[in-house]
């Protein structure tokens, strides 16, 4: 475990290569001893530094929530990060490729909360009752940390937390079985990658389960109008200067970013 010292080193050299653009070498070669707590207690130093400049929490991500993801990173459960009001971006926007590392963009359905959600003990029914409505989304992630890096790394990262971009078409999350709902994601009208909901832990609403609980570890919860994006069920796509990515969710519609 870290001393506390090191982790405000760690959590000022990320927000510094996220405000220029550059990656650093990852913490957990300089500091192999770094544990699980001190990357969300990194974590929570950054999103702290953000708020005392202005920033606003929007909502929670959910990531690693494949069994495959979780093997790779050698955990056993997701991980999660913080969403802030400057990370959102207008459905047909643009965004300059520049405000990023190495963006790559995901499929994701996000929820949006009706009204508090609060651990321990949420079950599905509470995660359901919890919910207004979901939109598809296009997530953008990007990492301020260089490869090879470790899940201490990402999650001191806030998760590659980086964009957001919603859809306008809203579902009654009780209304259907989102396990099923499809996303194909295309890079300048191009298909990348295809993927059903049902990737994320088997259905996206675990995801927002899982989360709500584990925030109770922390004395946090999910607040009313709060975004929560349940993870991605394709794998990331590249984004460079010029490209359009579009993700045809079907019956729930099309979400777009162009980059710059």
């Amino acid at each position: 475990m870290l001393a506390e010292l090191d982790r405000q080193r760690v959590s000022d050299a990320l927000l510094q290569a996220q405000r220029e653009r550059k990656q650093i070498p990852g913490p957990s070669r300089t500091w192999p001893e770094m544990t699980l707590e001190d990357s969300y207690a990194i974590q929570d130093l950054g999103i702290k530094a953000r708020l005392a400049e202005g920033a606003i929490i929007r909502g929670r991500k959910v990531g690693l929530t494949s069994k495959a993801m979780q093997r790779s990173s050698q955990i056993d459960e997701p991980d999660f990060g913080t969403l802030l009001g400057d990370m959102f971006i207008a459905d047909g926007g643009e965004v300059e490729r520049d405000r990023y590392c190495v963006p790559r963009v995901e499929i994701e359905l996000a929820f949006i909360m009706g009204h508090r959600l609060e651990g321990p003990g949420v079950g599905k029914s509470e995660a359901l009752r919890a919910t207004e409505y979901v939109l598809p989304s296009i997530e953008i992630i990007d990492a301020r940390v260089e490869d090879p890096r470790t899940i201490f790394d990402t999650v001191a990262d806030n998760a590659a937390a980086a964009g957001i971009v919603l859809g306008s078409q809203p579902i009654d999350a009780s209304a259907v079985d989102l396990s099923w709902i499809g996303g194909m994601m295309y890079r300048n009208e191009e298909l990348e990658e295809t993927g059903l909901a049902g990737g994320v832990l088997g259905d996206p609403v675990k995801a927002v389960v899982w989360l709500a609980n584990k925030l109770a570890q922390f004395e946090d919860r999910l607040e009313e109008g709060h975004v929560i994006l349940t993870g991605a069920f394709i794998r990331p796509v590249w984004a460079e200067r010029g490209d359009v990515l579009t993700a045809d969710f079907g019956p729930m519609g099309t979400v777009s970013v162009k980059f710059t």
